[in-house]
């Protein structure tokens, strides 16, 4: 199990520094005037062509690259070229923010897709062709728009949450979970659809085999079999789908933030990938990268546990 670890870490390191030098490549083709953007059309040529010499940005593309890459083995991101603010500051200060959503979307989806995929596949009939739809509705309807129909319903007729804005854990718990539930209602949707069919499947594959009639056969109790047996083997391929579907949380979260107007990193990214504020959005990159690695490894490490016969080696 170390073993595995230490590799799959090591494997990451590779993994993130390819992905900064493909970044830094896109964002570098993608320039444009950025010190003309830094400084307004009213600045003279000679002091947007000494804004061009002071951020680097007349310099080869390896050249910049090697030095920033550098800074990052540093620690050092560097600092905004927009707001001069400090990189590493920037992103800490909003990764909680987004990272609340994400995890309570993930806790969320799992519950609901665990209740929903077993029920489908114990009652079958009628439950689960009604679980079917909804599920298909899921996978249809675009996270933007249930966003929608939400604040309209739940913040905006019934005022039972925020439409918009953050109010940090630290300073209430209720205005905290009134700011992400409706975030995190929307997320929730489009996961629970994949998971919970995945769970149904694995269920219903599980619940056929030898095994399964054997302890049923001993007299084993139907809810004992179910989660003590069945989910532990059909659980595997439902944290594969829950680990995706986080990758795709990450996405949809720059969406979903700028439509509840919570500062989190998706935020930032859009504000800073507009700008061509290459310092942040390439500290955006290593992190997203970072957290995306991380979870992959929990999810392997998790469904060896859950599995002792999935090999790690």
């Amino acid at each position: 199990m170390l073993w595995f670890i230490l590799r799959r870490v090591a494997s990451g390191v590779v993994l993130v520094a390819a992905i900064s030098f493909i970044a830094y490549f896109l964002l570098y083709l993608a320039g444009g005037d950025i010190a003309r953007r830094i400084l307004g059309d009213t600045a003279t040529v000679e002091v947007v062509a000494k804004k061009t010499t002071e951020l680097g940005l007349d310099r080869p593309f390896f050249v910049r690259y090697s030095e920033w890459l550098g800074g990052a083995l540093s620690g050092d991101l560097g600092r905004s070229w927009f707001t001069g603010e400090l990189v590493s500051v920037s992103v800490v200060n909003r990764v909680g923010v987004t990272l609340s959503i994400v995890v309570g979307t993930i806790i969320i989806s799992a519950v609901v897709s665990v209740v929903l995929g077993v029920l489908a596949a114990r009652r079958g009939g009628w439950v689960d062709s009604l679980i079917q739809f909804i599920t298909m509705l899921g996978f249809a309807l675009p996270g933007f728009l249930i966003a929608l129909g939400l604040v309209l319903v739940f913040a905006v007729e019934l005022g039972w949450f925020k439409a918009t804005g953050y109010i940090p854990l630290d300073d209430s718990v209720v205005g905290w979970l009134s700011s992400v539930t409706l975030p995190i209602l929307a997320l929730s949707f489009g996961a629970v659809a994949a998971v919970a069919q995945q769970i149904r499947g694995s269920v219903i594959d599980a619940m056929s085999r030898d095994y399964v009639r054997t302890l049923r056969s001993r007299g084993l109790p139907a809810n004992s079999v179910i989660y003590r047996h069945v989910l532990r083997n059909a659980g595997g391929p439902a944290l594969a789908v829950l680990a995706l579907q986080f990758v795709g949380m990450l996405g949809g979260a720059v969406i979903i933030e700028q439509m509840f107007a919570i500062p989190g990193m998706g935020q930032l990214t859009v504000q800073s990938t507009v700008r061509g504020d290459i310092p942040v959005v390439m500290g955006l990159v290593i992190v997203f990268a970072i957290i995306v690695l991380i979870v992959n490894l929990v999810i392997d490490v998790a469904q060896a546990v859950l599995n002792p016969k999935v090999r790690l080696s």
